[in-house]
């Protein structure tokens, strides 16, 4: 049996005047790279090898910032999802609001800026907390499906500080 293409499931899914669902699972296996990478921050930052665990959190906030600029779509994890998991996987039961799971990726930008900068100017320990909080959410959607940023947006809505479109 052959499965619908995503990208068209994903538009006829779409409300009118709304961007386009995702497959929620996306953000889960995201999210699971990154908090593997994330306790590999920490556990350079605390072996002692400060300058290869900042600049993997670097790098990291900066896939952050794609995923909060570009949109979780176009996150180079998003796209090793629908290229590689999503085609071997059915279609998911329903689609997901992307602006969520976007919003949470620019929480995760802000906490990990806030550990780099603090670590290029010599905080002791900086990189290693940033990565730790950052590890916490990131663990709690992949093994729990529950996102912390995603929870802050929701949350932002209902006080009307954020408007959903």
């Amino acid at each position: 049996m052959s499965h619908p293409d995503p990208v068209d499931a994903d538009r006829a899914a779409a409300a009118p005047g709304a961007p386009a669902g995702i497959d929620p699972r996306a953000p889960r296996f995201s999210a699971a790279i990154t908090a593997v990478l994330l306790l590999a921050v920490v556990v350079l930052s605390v072996a002692g090898l400060d300058v290869t665990a900042w600049a993997l959190l670097t790098a990291l906030s900066a896939l952050f910032l794609w995923g909060a600029v570009a949109g979780v779509k176009r996150h180079p994890f998003g796209v090793l999802f629908r290229t590689f998991v999503r085609p071997r996987l059915a279609p998911p039961a329903e689609l997901e609001d992307p602006r969520p799971p976007t919003f949470a990726q620019l929480v995760g930008f802000i906490v990990t800026i806030v550990g780099v900068v603090l670590g290029l100017v010599g905080v002791e320990y900086a990189v290693a907390i940033a990565a730790g909080f950052a590890f916490v959410a990131a663990f709690l959607n992949a093994v729990f499906d529950f996102c912390l940023g995603c929870q802050v947006y929701l949350l932002l809505v209902r006080a009307r500080l954020v408007q959903r479109a």
